[in-house]
C-alpha cells in the first residue's frame, strides 16, 4: 500500500535472527557461487534502476514518436490506436516452473535454473508492518515483491509476447504493455486480432489483464468525423480517452505536448513552496540550488530531449516562467530551459 504501510517480505528466520541474507542449505551444488555472483549483479542493478528508467523512459517515448512519424509518412490520412494494458499484481501470478522453461530455452545454466526455482518455490514469508510480525506462510506463486530480481524476471517470461502482424508493435516495461496499431482504408481486422492475440497470452501464461485500467487512444487525422467501434475484452468494453499516462509522460490524441507540459509545471509549481521554505530558513545558495536542480529541473527536463522541440511557444514560456521563479528564490542565475534542452540533445547525441 503506497503511501500508507511498508510492505517488507522475507522469511521469519531471518526476521528474528536480524539477518535477512539467503542461507546455502537450499541452493543447488555450485550454489554458492551462483549466488555470490547474483547479489554482485543485484547490488550493481539496484543503484542504477533509477537513472536507467529515465534513460528507458525517453528512448521508448522516442520510439512511439517515430513510429508515428513514419505511420504519417505511409498516409496522410490514418488512424492509430494506442492501448495501454495493466496486469492485475503481475509478479504474483508467475508460474516458477512456466518461467524456467523459458528460461531453458534461452539458454540459462541448469544451474542458475535450479536456483531460480527453488528461489521462487516454497518460500516460508511473513509481513511486518512496524513492531508486529504475522504467521508464517508458504508461497510458490509469484515473485517476492520488492526483490530486484522480480522485474528481472517478469521480462524474461514476457521475452515471447510479440506482435504478429507488421503494423502493430508492442511495447513492454515490466508489467505495463503498450499495443500500437496502424489501421489504413479503415480495417481494423489486424489491430482486433492483436488484441485477441494478446488476451489469449495472458491467458495461457497466467496473467489477468484489468480491463477497468486498460485505456484506448485513437490518434486520427482524417478530414471527416469517424465514429470508431468500441473495442471489448472478455466481454469489458475497454474505455477511450483523449489522452493516457505512459511511463509518467502524457502522450495525447493530438500528438500535442501541452497536457504533459501542464503536468510537468504543477509538479514544478509544487516544488517552488519547498524552494521557499530554504530561503526563510536562510539556506545557502549552493544547497538551494542543489535542491532546484535535483527537484525542480528534473522534473522540467522530463523528456525533455524527446518533446522539448515540439513545445508550443506558450508552453515553454510557462516552463521558463518557473526557472526564473526559482532563480529569484534563489537569487542566482539558472540555466535557462533551452539550455538544458540543448545539453540533454548533446548528452544523447553519441547514442543517436
Amino acid at each position: 500500500m503506497y503511501g500508507l504501510l511498508k510492505w517488507e517480505w522475507c522469511c521469519k528466520e531471518q526476521i528474528l535472527s536480524g539477518d535477512r541474507t539467503p542461507t546455502d542449505s537450499r541452493c543447488p551444488e555450485g550454489g554458492k557461487q551462483i549466488r555470490s555472483e547474483l547479489q554482485r549483479k543485484v547490488k550493481l542493478l539496484s543503484w542504477r534502476t533509477t537513472s536507467i528508467k529515465g534513460t528507458v523512459r525517453q528512448a521508448v517515448v522516442s520510439e512511439h514518436k517515430h513510429r508515428r512519424l513514419t505511420h504519417l509518412r505511409k498516409s496522410v490520412a490514418f488512424i492509430e490506436n494506442i492501448k495501454p494494458f495493466r496486469n492485475v499484481s503481475a509478479f504474483n501470478t508467475i508460474i516458477p516452473q512456466q518461467l524456467i522453461c523459458k528460461l531453458d530455452k534461452l539458454g540459462l545454466s541448469t544451474y542458475l535454473c535450479n536456483w531460480l526455482l527453488d528461489f521462487l518455490c516454497q518460500r516460508p514469508q511473513v509481513v511486518r508492518v512496524g513492531n508486529n510480525i504475522s504467521s508464517s506462510i508458504t508461497l510458490s506463486t509469484g515473485a517476492p515483491q520488492g526483490c530486484v530480481l522480480s522485474p528481472l524476471l517478469f521480462t524474461l517470461l514476457t521475452h515471447d509476447c510479440t506482435a504478429t502482424y507488421s503494423n502493430n508493435h508492442i511495447v513492454k516495461f515490466a508489467d505495463d504493455t503498450t499495443l500500437v496499431g496502424l489501421i489504413t482504408k479503415g480495417d481494423e481486422t489486424q489491430y482486433r486480432l492483436e488484441v485477441n492475440l494478446l488476451t489469449t497470452w495472458c491467458r495461457d501464461n497466467n496473467l489477468l489483464l484489468n480491463v477497468s485500467k486498460t485505456k484506448e487512444i485513437v490518434v486520427d487525422f482524417r478530414g471527416g468525423h469517424t465514429q470508431h467501434l468500441p473495442l471489448t475484452i472478455d466481454g469489458a468494453v475497454v474505455e477511450r480517452v483523449s489522452s493516457t499516462k505512459f511511463l509518467g509522460v502524457h502522450i495525447s490524441e493530438d500528438l500535442s505536448w501541452t497536457t504533459n507540459t501542464a503536468s510537468l509545471a504543477k509538479k514544478a509549481q509544487r516544488r517552488l513552496y519547498l524552494l521557499r521554505k530554504l530561503r526563510r530558513a536562510s539556506a545557502p545558495p549552493a544547497i538551494m540550488t542543489t535542491f532546484y536542480r535535483g527537484t525542480i529541473e528534473s522534473i522540467l527536463s522530463s523528456c525533455i530531449a524527446v518533446g522539448g522541440g515540439s513545445c508550443t511557444e506558450y508552453n515553454r514560456k510557462d516552463l521558463q516562467h518557473i526557472v526564473n521563479t526559482a532563480g529569484r528564490i534563489i537569487g542566482a542565475s539558472l540555466p535557462s530551459l533551452k539550455d538544458i534542452y540543448t545539453s540533454h540533445l548533446t548528452a544523447r547525441r553519441p547514442q543517436l
